[in-house]
């Protein structure tokens, strides 16, 4: 019997994902059925309908994790589960499945924040990053600007006081025509574009203030989309789609590298989905170069929801001593730090 299993299930929003890791940072499986295409015609994701694909998936999948990984229920040394934030229906159907199997093979059950997740994508199937680091957590629901000194503790530098990066980008993609999930839609049309053809508004942008608002942003670009569409002008949406990509990019990149400086750290570390952005990883990685510091981010696969990360960081929860009673409920709007 192999030791050090963790089994991962992650229902947070659209995916139905369960993994099987060992030792916190080596995928054995992991299997993520998304909703896509379910959810592609309503412009994003409707709540009910998928907490219900959840539930006809969730044994199907974590039957695929465990077949993939060549082991039984009965080798599982752990299970985590996301705990939240996310959508309330669907993260109650990963959580009960969770309580059910660790409640029938009397195993040891650990809640995870969806964030820390992301987070901890950074450690599969690499075993040389460590703290002390500066995070930028960025996809659909959070923007997150976090110090970590060590594994396990955070310290929330700066948060969206509004819209996430990924929500914008969703949003104006929808407004645009183009097909949900709107950031990747965007990314491929800004390959054609000028990405100082506009001069959209970086909000919070003095020095010092690391939190983030992209409402303004989103509100400019309606604005010149409206205005062009009264005057009867065509706007070049390659170029457009650029603007509005970098002028995220370059908030996020500005505060993330202007963190790591005043905390001294030597590490930069991307994760969510927004971080298999190619051109955002590319200018953090030109920005780190020019400062000296290291940059670190997931392949591009693990970016995004998947059980993997879910699984490694409630091994590393376990190891610590962290264990979550069968009392363990869905928080939908769960923080990570010291909130």
């Amino acid at each position: 019997m192999r030791s050090g299993l963790t089994l991962g299930i992650e229902t947070s929003c659209d995916e139905t994902a369960a993994a099987v890791v060992q030792d916190g940072t080596k995928i054995l499986s992991n299997i993520v059925l998304s909703q896509i295409d379910i959810h592609r015609k309503y412009g994003g994701v409707v709540p009910e309908i998928a907490s219900r694909k959840h539930i006809e998936a969730m044994v199907p999948v974590i039957n695929e994790a465990l077949g993939g990984a060549g082991v039984a229920l009965g080798d599982i040394e752990v299970i985590a589960v996301t705990s939240g934030p996310g959508l309330v229906g669907s993260l109650l159907v990963g959580i009960a499945a969770a309580k059910s199997l660790a409640f029938a093979l009397e195993k040891p059950l650990v809640g995870v924040n969806h964030i820390e997740g992301h987070i901890y994508a950074n450690f599969l199937d690499r075993e040389d990053l460590s703290p002390p680091f500066v995070c930028l957590t960025v996809s659909g629901g959070h923007t997150d600007l976090l110090l970590i000194p060590e594994l396990g503790r955070y310290e929330i530098l700066g948060r969206t006081r509004d819209d996430a990066a990924g929500e914008a980008f969703d949003k104006i993609a929808r407004v645009l025509g183009l097909p949900y999930p709107g950031g990747p839609q965007i990314e491929k049309l800004a390959q054609r574009g000028d990405k100082r053809a506009f001069d959209f508004p970086r909000g919070l942008s003095e020095a010092g203030n690391f939190d983030f608002s992209f409402s303004g942003l989103k509100t400019a670009a309606l604005n010149r989309l409206n205005q062009a569409q009264q005057k009867g002008e065509e706007i070049n949406l390659p170029d457009f789609a650029a603007s509005f990509q970098w002028a995220i990019i370059d908030v996020l990149t500005t505060k993330l590298m202007a963190a790591a400086e005043l905390y001294g750290v030597e590490q930069v570390v991307l994760s969510g989905g927004v971080a298999a952005n190619t051109t955002f990883r590319a200018y953090v990685q030109e920005q780190a170069n020019a400062a000296g510091m290291e940059v670190w981010y997931p392949p591009k696969h693990l970016c995004t929801d998947n059980a993997a990360m879910i699984a490694s960081a409630g091994y590393f929860r376990y190891r610590a001593g962290v264990r979550s009673g069968f009392d363990l409920n869905a928080l939908p709007n769960l923080r990570l730090g010291n909130d």
